[in-house]
């Protein structure tokens, strides 16, 4: 059902939580961003595809917060030229833009300063960085003001 429902509304699934007191938590999002009226639509919408008289539940829908960790793909796609902060499995961190992503990993562009032969001073360089899904603890949008 709520498959049908996001995809009527381009929205794509970040995560659905069920504990046993029936609390259901969606998280969506889409490539322009949700809004809240997006949320209390589909919230609604749930609601009446639900059965009250069988089952008691409560269900909270909303769209990750910043600086979230991404879940899944269609969100390292949304985030495609803007900065992220890699945090990898082993605790290293890497800053850089988000550039590229297909279905096993993910590339970052980072600034580095070098030492180039033949120079004085150091340089500096722009060097692409690909990371498998599997081998990072983290991925979010670095913020900044």
């Amino acid at each position: 059902m709520i498959k049908d429902l996001l995809k009527e509304k381009e929205i794509f699934l970040v995560s659905l939580d069920i504990n046993a007191s029936n609390n259901i938590r969606l998280v969506i999002d889409s490539m322009k961003g949700v809004t809240l009226s997006e949320c209390v639509q589909l919230n609604r919408a749930i609601e009446k595809g639900l059965n009250r008289n069988h089952e008691d539940f409560n269900i909270e829908v909303t769209s990750p917060g910043l600086g979230t960790p991404f879940k899944v793909r269609e969100q390292y796609v949304k985030n495609i030229g803007k900065e992220v902060e890699v945090i990898l499995k082993t605790g290293q961190k890497v800053n850089g833009m988000l550039i590229q992503t297909d279905d096993n990993n993910f590339i970052i562009e980072q600034d580095k300063q070098v030492r180039i032969e033949g120079e004085k001073k150091m340089q500096r360089i722009k060097e692409r960085v690909s990371f498998f899904y599997g081998a990072v603890s983290k991925v979010k949008n670095v913020i900044k003001f």
